[in-house]
């Protein structure tokens, strides 16, 4: 006999619909799995024989094949191990065939016939596609986010067999979580003197502009970058969900509420390898770094300690705002709109220009600055130096701003982008800039005369004018860009060299 299931398999972040096909028929007892599934999803077998034997129910030596469709999908993980047992029961005769149509299985079994969380389980039942889907006990909020199908959990295999048999109702859904109280962000308040570097981050956090920090050890650029998140906004319903899709692929653990509302902060250590950051694999296409802080902040400290390959992957991404993955068996595409913000030492003995002096020769301040290639540098719309605070500052100076205060200016400064058309203004085309960020004559002059001495490239232009914009937005100015914001756009955009030189 021959009994089809729905189920999904994981491709990326994106889930692929899946039909197992089992064949009981006749022969030499064996238990083939085709159509094309990788290592970790062909030893369903013995999974799933064990359970089945664990669960009470009949394991006949037959001649057992399955397929798993189409054939041209690798299929990863143990995700297909539920949809194989019951789709094996219907083709034997232990279940019904009607008991199967419509209904979508997806989990993964224990020896002892429980059943355990997959990753991805927003996407797979989104791609599955049935109006009824059979996920673990310990997917069920996950798997209920999606809303187009009916969602059944269970703890173990034989919970599933008897509700499908109807000997047995369905198990009730596990108790929710009770709402988990919200870490308080740090606060920016915190930070003691930096009023330029503040103002750079606060911009930073208004139109979504690069941001690289390059200072001595203990100047506070970490602090800054760790206060960057308190000042954004929620996400928006589809980023949120875009995030919450790459968070349950990575195998995380979603907050209480589901979707990932705030927007997330991922610091990856400089030893991170190109696959660790960007994503993929060699059979699961894993969602990287850079793809776990959509929607958020991506903080690189150290960063010229990072291999000068893992920084150059960050150039396509950082322009397209999505990441594309290609192996030999397939090919994904996974989001990657974040805010990329950097921090490093002016040298490799950190101490740059500071009293005390540079313990490093030339060349070695100069091989420690390639490590950001020029391309990478010309993204960061706001590039500065950081100080170390004056010891006034640090031992009885007034505490800034606090991130309540400037988040608000924040807030409106992102609602006024939307009303552009775009979540913050560094996504502004140049067709929106000719309409919304219009030069003031003097402003013009500034630009002409940077472009013409080379410290600005064509992109350069461009983001400089996002970058006054916002500035501009933050004071509540709705005209053409006046010279004191295009001035500062220009000095927030220091020249690389000079950055970099400390």
């Amino acid at each position: 006999m021959i009994a089809t299931v729905r189920s999904a398999t994981l491709l990326g972040v994106d889930g692929r619909p899946v039909t197992v096909e089992v064949h009981v028929g006749t022969g030499l007892p064996a238990f083939t799995i085709v159509g094309l599934p990788d290592t970790s999803c062909r030893e369903a077998r013995d999974r799933v024989r064990s359970a089945l034997t664990a669960s009470g129910l009949k394991l006949e030596p037959r001649h057992v094949t399955v397929n798993l469709a189409p054939a041209s999908v690798r299929k990863a993980g143990g995700g297909l191990d539920l949809a194989i047992a019951v789709a094996y029961l219907a083709a034997s005769g232990e279940l019904p065939g009607a008991a199967v149509e419509d209904r979508a299985f997806i989990g993964e079994l224990g020896l002892d016939g429980s059943l355990r969380r997959v990753p991805g389980v927003v996407s797979l039942v989104d791609a599955a596609g049935c109006a009824e889907v059979v996920v673990p006990s310990a997917c069920d909020e996950e798997a209920d986010l999606v809303g187009r199908s009916r969602v059944r959990s269970a703890r173990c295999l034989e919970e599933v067999v008897d509700a499908l048999k109807g000997e047995a109702p369905w198990p009730a859904p596990p108790e929710r979580r009770f709402a988990e109280a919200r870490a308080a962000d740090p606060d920016l308040a915190d930070v003691r003197g930096q009023d330029f570097a503040r103002r750079a981050v606060e911009i930073a956090a208004a139109g979504g502009h690069h941001l690289l920090m390059v200072g001595p050890p203990g100047s506070g650029k970490t602090m800054l970058a760790r206060r960057i998140p308190g000042l954004l906004p929620d996400l928006d319903p589809d980023t949120a969900l875009a995030t919450t899709r790459v968070h349950s692929a990575a195998g995380m653990r979603l907050p209480s509420s589901g979707l990932v509302i705030r927007p997330p902060f991922r610091a990856p250590h400089h030893g991170a390898s190109p696959v660790s950051l960007v994503g993929g694999g060699s059979s699961w296409l894993r969602p990287g770094e850079i793809s776990l802080s959509h929607g958020g902040v991506l903080f690189m400290d150290e960063m010229g300690e990072f291999a000068p390959s893992v920084l150059d992957a960050l150039r396509q991404p950082l322009e397209e705002g999505v990441v594309r993955i290609s192996r030999a068996h397939a090919n994904a595409t996974l989001p990657a709109r974040f805010l990329l913000v950097g921090a490093m030492n002016p040298c490799p003995c950190g101490r740059g220009a500071s009293p005390g002096g540079c313990r490093c020769s030339d060349h070695q301040r100069a091989r420690y600055a390639r490590r950001l290639s020029g391309p990478l540098l010309d993204r960061f719309d706001l590039r500065l130096p950081v100080r170390r605070p004056d010891a006034d500052d640090l031992l009885g100076g007034l505490p800034g701003e606090s991130t309540a205060h400037v988040a608000a200016r924040v807030a409106v400064a992102r609602q006024i982008a939307a009303g552009r058309g775009v979540v913050a203004n560094s996504g502004l085309r140049e067709s929106a800039l000719e309409e919304v960020a219009p030069f003031a004559p003097d402003a013009l002059a500034l630009v002409d005369a940077a472009v013409r001495i080379g410290q600005l490239s064509a992109r350069g232009l461009r983001r400089v004018r996002c970058v006054a914009r916002t500035i501009a937005d933050l004071e509540g100015h709705e005209g053409p860009l006046s010279e004191e914001h295009v001035g500062l756009a220009l000095v927030l955009r220091s020249p690389a060299s000079d950055v970099l030189d400390g």
